[in-house]
């Protein structure tokens, strides 16, 4: 079995050209980032990526060139999550076909699970698609609607998901991740996915986390963990304000879209992003730079 997700992994833009189709020649681009700046993972075709916009076929494109981009050592995490079970299967597949190195699914959010048996025997049969690699489930209530604790998800999945790898955690309930940590005893994983509170959940002993700004600021990330080893919270709050700022301001103009033009700032143009999301018009971009250069991003942003 592949080791376990930890340190940084990004949640990596999917590059589109001007008309929409895949970039896929970007992507060597973005792998080498990542590694140049300390990035331990890429967690491909999930939310940042768009994998809910992509067709199945377009999923697997995007694994592979990730697959033949990626060195060995940044490991690489698919998201296979799909309203249609079988679809996520067939994704699961693919994913261990091609080597990635795991799994993951968010919770189907149109017909959605009634309780945590439900949740976990969907999720069983997707791991079950390909077991030779770990499986995590991607709990983002704020998308998906099931906010279902994964402290009980956890304890549901005993003996019902042998490649099950861990969690990750994309959701404000820091008391529902404690819970969940000490139910997983060790033996599960929990990737923390809010960039906004990393700090946080480093306090309650986070090992690993996943998120979209890993992309553009990863340097920053690290200089915060380091300060967090070497006890001074001084510095990592310090670092963690910052965070706070160029996210807020990225929020502000529209989230995601505003993420994928930063990649533009710092030099590795991903296009724009499909509809219903809108991408950002040319003055929204200038006051984007304005603003980030205003709170000194550029003094610590990822450099391509």
């Amino acid at each position: 079995m592949h080791a376990p997700l930890s340190g940084l992994v990004a949640a990596p833009f999917t590059p589109f050209r001007p008309n929409g189709d895949l970039a896929l020649e970007t992507i060597p681009q973005l792998a080498a980032l990542l590694v140049r700046n300390g990035v331990k993972g890429a967690f491909v075709c999930g939310t940042t990526g768009e994998g809910s916009s992509l067709t199945s076929e377009e999923r697997r494109e995007v694994a592979a060139a990730w697959r033949a981009a990626a060195p060995r050592e940044l490991a690489l995490a698919v998201h296979v999550g799909h309203l249609s079970l079988r679809e996520s299967q067939a994704l699961a597949r693919h994913a261990q076909q091609i080597g990635a190195d795991a799994v993951a699914t968010l919770a189907p959010c149109f017909f959605r699970p009634a309780g945590v048996a439900d949740l976990v025997a969907w999720c069983a049969d997707i791991a079950a698609a390909a077991p030779g690699l770990p499986f995590y489930y991607y709990h983002m209530p704020a998308m998906t609607g099931v906010n279902i604790p994964v402290r009980d998800f956890i304890a549901e999945t005993a003996g019902r998901i042998p490649n099950f790898a861990g969690i990750k955690f994309t959701h404000e309930d820091l008391a529902d991740y404690a819970d969940s940590r000490q139910r997983a005893q060790g033996r599960h994983r929990l990737l923390f996915g809010r960039d906004e509170m990393l700090l946080s959940a480093l306090e309650i002993g986070a090992e690993g986390a996943v998120g979209s700004t890993y992309n553009y600021a990863a340097p920053l990330y690290l200089r915060l963990m380091q300060s967090f080893a070497a006890g001074d919270l001084e510095a990592a709050r310090t670092r963690q304000a910052q965070a706070r700022e160029f996210i807020a301001i990225m929020n502000s103009l529209g989230g995601l879209p505003a993420g994928k033009a930063i990649m533009k700032l710092i030099g590795i143009d991903c296009g724009p992003v499909r509809q219903p999301l809108r991408s950002l018009e040319p003055a929204a971009e200038i006051v984007l730079r304005t603003k980030l250069e205003a709170c000194k991003f550029f003094e610590y942003a990822s450099r391509t």
